[in-house]
């Protein structure tokens, strides 16, 4: 195990608050021949009790970085900008948003039931049911995830990525990633906003994952995965495929937007 030193809090949250997560992004896209960085804003209201109406801003900005291929090249070849992910506010009870078309207006998803959840997709009832001792973690992460492609680094990155683990089963979730092997730990790492953090680094397979944390209470704070090789589709090894920043605050309604 590496030597990881890193305090976890979390913030008392009253009964009828919101837990808001802001996530930017730099996302790959592929359009024929012309691969892509478009920039996201997506915004989550998550209430106290999970059976209350959750609410979802997704955006694109319009910004993008073209990795091959340009602009111009992609709009002559028919690519729109519309079609690369659904945008508008989606609202649903326990999360369960429907995503698959673009909201122009408020779009309320009818009454559900919660799932249980997976790794693949974590609700606040799988992510409760999760050991918080770290070797208890570490086996079910190996145990459920034995795949090169979605192995335990993958699982864990994902309920992380939620910003809904509680604090002493994030302390748990980077004592068990460090047992990993080709894991390091990184210090005064910048995320995409030029939020410094620590980073939990894991340096296998095709591409290099960075786990970031907010050092002040342990939060997730982001991730960017970098390409260890040159892809089939010819980007070149180095090239980022992936980054984004994460930051979470108490909020007292939907809707609301806490000041960086």
């Amino acid at each position: 195990m590496l030597d990881l030193a890193i305090a976890v809090s979390d913030r008392s949250m009253a009964p009828d608050q919101y837990r808001y997560v802001e996530t930017h992004a730099w996302w790959l896209g592929t359009f024929g021949l012309h691969q892509h960085l478009t920039e996201h804003r997506v915004r989550q209201w998550v209430p106290a009790r999970p059976e209350r109406e959750w609410v979802l801003d997704r955006e694109l900005t319009g910004a993008q970085t073209w990795l091959m291929g340009s602009a111009q090249e992609a709009a002559e070849d028919g690519f729109d900008l519309r079609d690369v992910a659904p945008v508008g506010r989606f609202r649903a009870r326990y999360g369960e948003f429907r995503t698959d078309e673009p909201a122009e207006f408020d779009q309320f998803c009818g009454p559900v039931t919660p799932r249980r959840g997976s790794w693949q997709s974590p609700t606040p009832q799988f992510i409760l049911g999760l050991p918080t001792d770290p070797a208890a973690l570490l086996a079910r992460l190996q145990e459920d995830n034995p795949g090169s492609w979605f192995g335990p680094f993958a699982a864990a990155v994902t309920t992380l990525r939620t910003a809904l683990v509680p604090a002493e089963l994030r302390a748990a979730f980077y004592r068990a990633l460090t047992c990993l092997p080709e894991v390091t730990l990184k210090e005064h790492v910048l995320n995409v906003d030029g939020v410094q953090c620590l980073a939990i680094v894991h340096d296998a397979g095709r591409t290099r994952t960075e786990l970031l944390i907010d050092p002040a209470d342990g939060q997730f704070a982001g991730e960017r995965d970098t390409l260890r090789t040159d892809s089939r589709c010819g980007l070149r090894e180095g090239t980022v495929i992936s980054t984004t920043a994460v930051r979470t605050a108490l909020v007292d309604a939907p809707g609301d937007i806490p000041r960086s």
